[in-house]
């Protein structure tokens, strides 16, 4: 679908911003006021303009909490935090070393961490032991009891970050009474721009140590812990789960089975087969035209090479081949959700479960080295769902899978679910979904 521009890439990046307003991460007014300075696939009119209403709205948001408003406050800084986030979106000539790139990340931080110190709910930054380092977190608690509840664990993916995960799912899930652990990975948010981890293919190494700390956290019911991948986090929380099996349930927003696959399948295939051949004498160069004249083709290799740390577009998609569940799926043994919607504004290739085609989605993970795939939930049950129906779908079957909702699930209604198990495994696929209908059935995974 198109929003407000006919480039893919500014359409859906406009969208995934304007679809935050369900949780206070835009306002619908203060978008469509910055898209009218933003020219058609124009990289630096984008940035200039979301650099100019970020901090703008972050003052509103200054002076509200100068005057004692606290709630007016909040709401302006969190839609700042959103605002500097998206005016890096295109800043990828140099990000590593760009300073204007600094000065965003570091807009987006502050702005939420003085909107975190205004919540109802507690709210804490943490830093989670990792290799020898930390890696920076939040921790979105339902109260200050300190009782335990069951807590979803957010992992981002190409692109997002642990501001970024209150408005994805921490929001709702708060008041669902699920608390969020979030945190920034190797390739992702502060890991990525702070400290230059860069991504890494074993994710169970980067998943173990998270779930170590959420078992130290008194706040947190040790059997009741979901792991939640966004976007490009499905694959990486799905590759954990192979190996780190003391989670109680998966959702995969959405299931990628092999990324290398979906990198390849969105380029010709003559492409691949140079850089197979070793031939980025010639490769590179075709690559850095299909850049130019391609924002999507673009925006995927420059942030490619960031977070992956490699050293040019081939490198690139030698390094993602790594990327895949082949052969591991079905050590998967936690009961998993797939959001799968039918369009996605990410690499895919043709549209197709089968090994014959270049994206395998993870569709059923006892299935998933079976020649043919299993089922995929698509929301809405069409073609079309964008990020505001994503945040809003988010906020209702993440806290249902394990049925401990405030009030609990009642009614099926004419939705079909179909319950399916292949040895260990246990996949809910869902049709035509309501959150009413996936709360019943999803519920009865842990059973």
């Amino acid at each position: 679908m198109k929003f407000l521009f006919d480039d893919e890439s500014f359409s859906f990046e406009t969208l995934r911003t304007a679809g935050f307003a369900a949780y206070g991460g835009a306002d619908l007014g203060e978008v469509l006021t910055t898209a009218r300075h933003i020219g058609e696939g124009d990289e630096a009119s984008w940035h200039q303009a979301w650099k100019a209403t970020a901090p703008r709205t972050a003052k509103i948001g200054e002076q509200a909490l100068a005057s004692g408003h606290r709630v007016s406050a909040r709401e302006a800084l969190l839609r700042a935090s959103n605002y500097f986030r998206t005016a890096g979106a295109f800043l990828l000539e140099n990000p590593a070393t760009d300073p204007e790139m600094t000065l965003l990340s570091a807009g987006q931080s502050n702005t939420f961490a003085a909107a975190v110190a205004l919540f109802d709910t507690p709210a804490q930054a943490v830093s989670i032991p990792y290799e020898g380092a930390t890696l920076p977190g939040y921790l979105f608690l339902v109260d200050d009891t300190g009782g335990q509840r069951p807590t979803i664990i957010y992992n981002s993916g190409y692109d997002s970050t642990r501001e970024e995960s209150y408005f994805a799912i921490a929001a709702a899930a708060l008041r669902r009474g699920y608390n969020v652990l979030a945190f920034d990975g190797p390739g992702q948010g502060a890991a990525l721009r702070e400290q230059k981890l860069v991504m890494r293919p074993d994710w169970e190494a980067v998943i173990t140590p998270v779930v170590d700390y959420a078992l130290t956290r008194a706040e947190i019911a040790a059997n009741k812990i979901v792991l939640f991948g966004y976007s490009l986090g499905g694959f990486l929380v799905a590759r954990a789960a192979a190996f780190e099996h003391r989670v109680a349930a998966l959702i995969l927003d959405d299931g990628i089975y092999d990324f290398h696959a979906a990198f390849a399948g969105s380029l010709p295939r003559f492409i691949g087969s140079w850089i197979e051949d070793g031939r980025d004498d010639i490769a590179v160069p075709v690559l850095t035209m299909l850049a130019a004249a391609n924002t999507q083709v673009r925006w995927g290799l420059r942030n490619g090479m960031w977070v992956f740390g490699a050293a040019s577009f081939a490198d690139l998609i030698l390094r993602v081949r790594a990327y895949t569940l082949d052969g591991i799926a079905h050590q998967i043994v936690a009961p998993t959700l797939i959001m799968d919607p039918r369009e996605q504004p990410v690499p895919q290739g043709p549209a197709t479960t089968g090994r014959e085609g270049p994206r395998r989605r993870l569709c059923h993970p006892g299935h998933a080295d079976r020649k043919r795939g299993g089922r995929r939930a698509h929301p809405r049950g069409r073609a079309g769902a964008g990020p505001p129906d994503y945040v809003r779908l988010a906020g209702h079957y993440p806290h249902r899978v394990i049925g401990n909702e405030q009030g609990g699930p009642s009614g099926v209604g004419q939705d079909r679910i179909d319950r399916q198990r292949a040895g260990n495994a246990r996949t809910v696929a869902v049709d035509r979904a309501s959150p009413t209908a996936v709360g019943r059935r999803a519920a009865e995974l842990l059973r």
